[in-house]
């Protein structure tokens, strides 16, 4: 998924309180920056993250989206472990979308990097601020002064005063610059890799409410936006006068809307005065279409037009090395493949939905569960024309993202919906809406040729990649611009490492919305490359760990991967490789008749994981994964290993889930699919018996963990459904294959 901009340390710890009246962490042109006193006399707040009154309760704002991921809980936790605070009091606040936090993006697994070092230097300053202020009322050394627990200690004397106690000296001492403060040696962190709860845990599992579809305001009113179901259509007529003429209803009208499909689509808003009048008279809605060109679109002819594309060149040449025909010509054998999998919704559990109020004054006030705020904000302006500075974002818990709510289409709904109704009003998708008009993660066909040599060696490799891409205008010329996750990297694994390697894409156009999901692009490469992989270690009649490993070779470092640029480190791979074979006792065990057992990896989103799966297919063609053993390297620290261990388990579950069920047909340009009964995902009988997970711990720095752990699941299951059954699995979903056995 997209990364946030980030800024530099410097610049983010020297803006990060601009306009507050709070202290200022930073440095300035001539050095460290006095800080003015706070403005809050029963109160230290040195930055705008930090506050802490005088009963020593510390707030901590935490700035980055909440979908899950648990980065509400885990940011302040390394602000708190530098600051030297027990976790209970600590309470955490939400902040709202504010230039003076910096980037406020979630998705990727990049809010944990970009924040991480910020953080512990914001919570060490703090705390420097806080022994100072402690050694001038003993009148000692600072250096006899140390900070545990909430309080700051005299080592000679051990008198001791609590953070609250300090409060009013410390308010009108300045801030160090962050840069030049100590940091906690981690050998003696007592919060960070320790099992914490995430900070909303109680109020979810006691229903209070939390999520954007919760929002109550007086006088909200309620709104549905109907939408052509056909891709990039929209309205020509609807009976609104019999919409408004329902009861409870209070307007109904037509939104022109715009041709970009991420942005305010043309369609029918109906505003109530409850979400179930607003319902009720969709029903009722009836609505003459144009449905463009869409409406010629289909998956069966997707699928037509991508076979004939295999035999023919690509239209966009990716990576062209060596002489990939006389390796072919010269192979002991060779394998040829074809590999497909469909557009699939992110169907989090909260469908879309975002609350606006445009007010008199001109001003906007929007509460929205996005995972990008700043994007929302800026897309609301040049859609409307609505200064930044007259826009408030509240940043709400969302119900689930996997880079869904990195869009902002429903924020400009809600606004275009808002400014008409002179009120504030909660515009929510139904389930239907969420499944039908999502930005879906694009489907793509593989068309693969391999080859080995007498020794077993990988030796060709051949890719003719057809994906999907919409026509857009960028500097004044129309250009086909894939999907996102739907455009492959010259550098993509195993490409650069083969001396013989030819990647060819070629782009199906489509009125499909399209945009990041889960991983993008790792998701379904990873399935792609290391099935294929392991298809070729079993012609070489090779171990697949062992294949593995002899493809990778013993360089350390690759260049960047084209996934932001990031360096390829081979021995981080090959370490988590080897580590998962040992915790999985890879070969060393016999497995049944139906048995089998599988192994991928994959970089992505910066961390480096390597996955076995064991299987068990009965031969009715029944599948249960027996065990996942994740081997993960993600950095330095686990920053909260509950967390951490959580991610892992949803990423599996998830992945396998993506895996077994979910696909939408796309006919005469729309999506057949439309709820939870035709688009089936994972149950609990479904879900792997055991899941065991591992981190290693490596003198790098610390990374997400939202994204890396999902791609490797389903090559891993799919090698082990092979090894139980001598099936392979080339289309997605697996339901579509049949595994019974004889």
């Amino acid at each position: 998924m997209s990364a946030p901009v980030s800024a530099s340390r410097r610049r983010f710890l020297r803006t990060g309180a601009i306009g507050t009246g709070a202290l200022v962490i930073g440095m300035g042109a001539g050095g460290a920056l006095a800080a003015p006193a706070s403005s809050a006399a029963d109160a230290f707040t040195p930055n705008v993250f930090i506050r802490i009154d005088r009963k020593g309760i510390v707030t901590l704002v935490s700035k980055q989206p909440e979908i899950g991921q648990g980065i509400k809980t885990s940011l302040p936790m390394v602000i708190a472990e530098e600051l030297e605070i027990d976790w209970k009091d600590v309470r955490i606040v939400q902040g709202d979308l504010n230039p003076a936090y910096g980037s406020q993006g979630a998705g990727g697994s990049t809010s944990t990097p970009t924040n991480y070092e910020n953080f512990h230097r914001l919570g060490a300053a703090a705390r420097t601020v806080l022994v100072q202020a402690a050694a001038q009322t003993w009148g000692v050394p600072v250096s006899e002064c140390t900070a545990a627990h909430g309080a700051v200690v005299h080592g000679p004397s051990k008198r001791k005063l609590g953070y609250g106690a300090l409060v009013p000296l410390a308010a009108t001492l300045p801030v160090p610059d962050a840069a030049t403060v100590q940091l906690k040696d981690p050998a003696t962190y007592k919060l960070l890799g320790t099992r914490i709860g995430g900070v909303d845990n109680a109020a979810i599992v006691s229903g209070k409410p939390l999520f954007g579809i919760d929002i109550q305001l007086p006088g909200m009113l309620y709104a549905v936006y109907v939408k052509c179901p056909v891709f990039g259509g929209k309205p020509v007529s609807a009976n609104l006068d019999a919409i408004k003429a329902l009861s409870g209803v209070k307007d109904a009208f037509i939104v022109e809307g715009t041709d970009n499909l991420n942005g305010l689509r043309p369609g029918v808003a109906i505003v109530a005065t409850s979400t179930w009048a607003a319902f009720k008279a969709r029903r009722a809605l009836d609505v003459k279409w144009d449905e463009g060109v869409g409406a010629s679109h289909s998956w069966a002819d997707f699928a037509a037009q991508a076979k004939a594309a295999a035999g023919k060149p690509g239209t966009n040449m990716l990576r062209k090395d060596g002489d990939v025909a006389q390796a072919f010509a010269g192979a002991a054998k060779t394998v040829e493949a074809s590999y497909s999998y469909p557009f699939i919704s992110h169907a989090s559990m909260e469908p879309q939905n975002c609350t606006a109020w445009f007010k008199q004054d001109g001003t906007l006030e929007l509460w929205a569960p996005t995972q990008n705020p700043g994007s929302g904000q800026a897309l609301v302006t040049t859609t409307f024309g609505i200064p930044k500075e007259k826009i408030t974002l509240h940043i709400i818990r969302s119900g689930g993202g996997f880079g869904r709510r990195l869009s902002s289409d429903f924020i400009v709904e809600a606004t275009a919906i808002a400014q008409k109704a002179g009120a504030p009003v909660k515009l929510t998708w139904t389930r239907e809406d969420d499944l039908q008009h999502d930005h879906f993660r694009p489907g793509g066909f593989h068309h693969l040729r391999g080859a080995v040599d007498a020794n077993g060696k990988l030796v060709g490799w051949h890719n003719h990649f057809v994906t999907f891409a919409n026509r857009v205008e960028r500097e004044g010329k129309s250009i086909l611009q894939p999907g996102s996750g739907g455009s492959l990297s010259g550098d993509e694994f195993p490409g650069r490492w083969l001396a013989n390697c030819l990647l060819e894409q070629t782009a199906l156009e489509c009125r499909i919305p399209m945009g990041p999901w889960r991983a993008p692009g790792s998701s379904v490469f990873s399935w792609v490359f290391h099935s294929f992989i392991d298809e070729l270690a079993h012609a070489a009649a090779r171990d697949p760990v062992e294949f593995r490993l002899e493809l990778l070779g013993d360089k350390d470092i690759m260049p960047g991967t084209g996934e932001r640029g990031q360096p390829y480190s081979v021995s981080r791979m090959r370490n988590v490789l080897k580590a998962v074979a040992e915790k999985a006792d890879w070969g060393k065990r016999k497995f049944g008749p139906g048995q089998g057992v599988g192994v991928a990896f994959h970089f992505s989103h910066r961390g480096y994981v390597a996955e076995v799966a064991e299987v068990t297919v009965s031969k009715e063609g029944q599948l249960k994964v027996d065990r996942v053993v994740v081997v993960s390297d993600i950095g330095a620290q686990i920053v909260n290993l509950s967390g951490a261990e959580n991610q892992v388990q949803g990423s599996v579950i998830d992945g396998l889930s993506t895996l077994m069920y979910p696909a939408l047909d796309i006919d005469k340009g729309r999506v057949v699919q439309s709820n939870f009964h035709d688009y089936q995902l994972l149950r609990m009988p479904d879900t792997p018996t055991k899941i065991d997970i591992h981190f290693l711990k490596t003198d790098y720095p610390v990374t997400g963990l939202g994204e890396p752990v999902l791609p490797p699941l389903a090559p891993a299951v799919c090698n082990a459904i092979f090894a139980a059954t001598g099936k392979r699995v080339r289309e997605l979903p697996l339901s579509k294959t049949d595994l019974r056995w004889s």
